[in-house]
């Protein structure tokens, strides 16, 4: 199992941009083949959020990247403070 981590900062107050992405993002993150579980958080006080997706493997995680980065790139261009920082771990207990 493979764990997907994506963290951004839209800055404080966009609750509602933040809850716009899931919206979108999420289901469609849910959908590509082996997605375990997919959670989408953030702080509305300081505006930092992310994405946090479980994957049966890391062929999964690699195949799914090209489909939904481009959609999440497309939510965050111009809303964010910096670059998004993106990571894959690998998953060594779950409880």
């Amino acid at each position: 199992m493979y764990a997907r981590l994506v963290r951004y900062s839209l800055g404080p107050g966009k609750r509602a941009e933040a809850q716009v992405l899931a919206d979108h993002l999420a289901p469609l993150i849910a959908a590509q083949p082996g997605c375990a579980s997919v959670t989408i958080f953030g702080d509305e006080g300081n505006g930092e959020g992310g994405v946090f997706v479980l994957w049966d493997s890391e062929a999964d995680a690699m195949t799914a990247a090209p489909i939904i980065r481009p959609l999440l790139d497309e939510h965050l261009s111009g809303r964010v403070e910096g670059p998004p920082d993106t990571r894959l771990f690998e998953v060594f207990s779950t409880g």
